[in-house]
C-alpha cells in the first residue's frame, strides 16, 4: 500500500481549517481507512426518561442522537473481545 502523504497539523488549526471550509483532505491518513457496509436499520423501543438522557448527552457532545448511540454500542461491543 501507498504511503501516507499526510502533513501533520494541530488539532486546533484541523478544526479551523474544516469550520472554515477548506480542503482538509491532505491532512488526513487514508491508509488505514475502513469502508463501512451499508448499516441495517432496526426499530427500538427506548423509555422516554432514557431518550431524553440521551438526547442531552448528544447535545453537549454536539452530535445526533443517532450517532451517539452507534458510538456506546461500538466502544461497548469492544469491551466484549
Amino acid at each position: 500500500m501507498k504511503k501516507s502523504k499526510a502533513r501533520l497539523i494541530s488539532a486546533v488549526e484541523f478544526d479551523e481549517k474544516f469550520d472554515n471550509g477548506e480542503d482538509i483532505i491532505r491532512h488526513l491518513d487514508l491508509s488505514s481507512a475502513e469502508v463501512h457496509r451499508p448499516s441495517q436499520r432496526i426499530n427500538l423501543d427506548i423509555p422516554l426518561g432514557i431518550l431524553q438522557q440521551i438526547d442531552s448527552e448528544a447535545s453537549r457532545v454536539g452530535v445526533a442522537r443517532t450517532a451517539l448511540i452507534k458510538v456506546w454500542l461500538s466502544e461497548r461491543l469492544a469491551l466484549t473481545k
